[in-house]
């Protein structure tokens, strides 16, 4: 392994997410002129070496801290001179970051913690601006006639210890641009919880272990929402044995959440009660108890705690999402803008989808690292196909896989990353590949429900009944109070459509017409099932119902809409429609 000491340069396109949505074609071409006229011969003209292109971005390495710096300030007026030149809209700048560190060399590609802390810098720029660590500044103080603002210590993501940053902006970087913490700034705005010990109110010293151990496995798990800032288990166990104030608590560890418990034993049977609390407005959200028989304790403990970590994930989503849409809208932070694209994405019309594209935009303008909101993007587009709202499903499909590609990119460790690359990969009829993502999605985070009906959807489009439902139960199990439950439900009525169980499908279907928003495939689910059991009133009935929303309702619309690659599965759907008397 070769090691060596670099100054790497991370440079990253503002708002890309955005301006492919406007214009893909326009802002390959226009990047791909930016790259060959001013960034690659200033690179090779002050001794740098590009070891990385990514679509919107790159990194390059420099033998001299010198060399970066002023490498950075020529291709930041060299872009601001290119793009005043054109005539092509809006220019495109650069926000770019500079580190000098260790760094491991292999072959012509570069890692290491040196690396990633340039890409950790860069989003706090401005844009058409430079952020730069400590060390650079030390290298470059008064070698180069440049001023450099303190931004204080920061807080970076997969970063051990804060980072002292500092800005060089240029004469046309937005000087009054405030630079995120990472992301824009979960380190600060993300959610927080912390697992108080749960207690033993059974008298019994020895069930003080599995108390204990349910509320140090429920901080493992949540410590698996990379979203979630969960405080450590050494700070929350402090208060073990004392009856606090929960609002209390969560001033004291500077949280938003607070989940608190207990456990009675009787017999052979135990109980697990829990809480979860937002401290910030004194006030419960969730509460849940679960009676278990002991047989293996390991065992009641980790079906506990998967019931309890599954069971607040979704109270934590609306939670944040009635925050953040409380918020004035003249004072939103990245992560806020995100919470608000998700309260849009799940009404499911064709306002509220755009809605929920421009909010998750927004956010990435301010931090494009925040993950979420790549991933917040393919469930948008995903929603379009699947509903039948896209303008061009293939131009929904070809983004999703590009967004869903940046949130594994940002981080590969991420469950909801792989995720977002799975639904993608549905979304384009390439189940065998959503599979492999899907399945880590879930060994990363095994709470991802959505990563559970994925598989069971990717199953049954491959006309598969009986592992579909398998799947979908999982997911069903899992997040009982999911904001996706009507495709889970959806999923699983047509799981039974294509076992021939037209009962159950009836069933499924009309459970899933009961949950929020309105989908078509609700409809069509219950329109097959109903033309199969030759019940032509009942289907008269619900085709009214779907064509009072969607008056395009067809045969056609059906073949177009679904995601099927079973050819069979999908006719044997479409007969079902015929037979209820949808027109073709």
């Amino acid at each position: 392994m070769e090691r060596r000491l670099a100054a790497i340069l991370a440079a990253d396109l503002v708002g890309y997410s955005r301006l492919m949505g406007e214009d893909e074609a326009g802002t390959l071409a226009r990047l791909k002129s930016i790259r060959e006229a001013v960034l690659e011969p200033l690179i090779a003209q002050h001794h740098g070496r590009i070891f990385k292109l990514m679509g919107d971005g790159l990194l390059v390495e420099f033998a001299s801290v010198v060399d970066a710096v002023t490498c950075a300030v020529a291709c930041q007026e060299g872009v601001a001179d290119h793009e005043a030149a054109q005539d092509s809209g809006a220019p495109l700048t650069f926000r770019m970051g500079i580190n000098l560190g260790d760094v491991i060399v292999e072959g012509e590609d570069i890692y290491g913690d040196g690396v990633n802390l340039a890409a950790r810098l860069e989003p706090l720029a401005a844009p058409g601006g430079l952020c730069v660590s400590a060390n650079v500044l030390e290298q470059v103080r008064n070698k180069l006639p440049y001023g450099f603002r303190p931004l204080g210590h920061r807080s970076l993501k997969n970063i051990a210890q804060p980072v002292e940053v500092y800005s060089l902006e240029l004469e046309d970087s937005a000087a009054d641009h405030v630079p995120p913490v990472y992301p824009a700034s979960m380190e600060s705005q993300r959610p927080s919880i912390a697992v108080l010990p749960f207690k033993n109110l059974s008298g019994d010293p020895e069930q003080e272990y599995f108390a204990d151990g349910v509320a140090e496995d429920i901080i493992g798990a949540l410590s698996r929402n990379r979203w979630l800032l969960v405080i450590a288990r050494n700070s929350s166990f402090a208060f073990k044995g004392e009856a606090a104030d929960l609002k209390q608590v969560g001033e004291q560890l500077d949280v938003r959440y607070v989940l608190d418990g207990s456990v009675r034993k009787g017999g052979n049977r135990v109980r697990v009660s829990a809480q979860l609390i937002d401290a910030s407005a004194g006030k419960q959200i969730w509460a849940e108890r679960f009676d278990r028989v002991l047989e293996d304790i390991f065992a009641v403990q980790d079906e506990v705690t998967g019931a309890i970590v599954a069971a607040i994930a979704p109270e934590l989503d609306k939670a944040e999402q009635q925050r953040a849409t409380a918020r004035p809208s003249d004072n939103l932070n990245a992560w806020d803008l995100y919470q608000r694209g998700m309260w849009a994405l799940y009404q499911r019309t064709r306002g509220s989808l755009a809605e929920a594209r421009r909010r998750f935009e927004a956010a990435l303008d301010l931090d494009p690292n925040l993950g979420l909101a790549h991933a917040g993007l393919v469930d948008a587009y995903y929603y379009e196909v699947v509903l039948g709202l896209a303008e061009s499903a293939d131009e929904n499909r070809d983004m999703a896989l590009h967004a869903a590609r940046r949130a594994v990119e940002i981080d590969p460790d991420d469950g909801l990353a792989h995720c977002a690359m799975g639904k993608a990969r549905i979304m384009r009829k390439e189940h065998g590949l959503a599979v492999p993502d899907l399945q880590l999605a879930i060994e990363l985070n095994p709470s991802i429900a959505w990563a559970h009906y994925g598989l069971g959807a990717a199953s049954e489009f491959a006309g598969q009944a009986e592992p579909a439902i398998v799947h979908l139960n999982d997911a069903i199990r899992l997040s009982p109070r999911d904001q996706h439950m009507g495709s889970f439900l959806v999923r699983l009525a047509e799981a039974y459509l294509l076992k021939k169980d037209y009962q159950g499908a009836v069933t499924w279907a009309r459970k899933a017409l009961q949950q929020q928003g309105f989908q078509w495939s609700r409809y069509s689910a219950l329109l097959a099932a109903l033309g199969y059991l030759g019940k032509t009133d009942e289907a008269a009935n619900a085709l009214a119902e779907c064509l009072a929303v969607r008056p395009d309702f067809s045969v056609s619309m059906v073949r177009g809409g679904h995601l099927y690659t079973d050819a069979t599965a999908l006719e044997h759907y479409l007969e079902g429609l015929r037979l209820a008397g949808v027109p073709e």
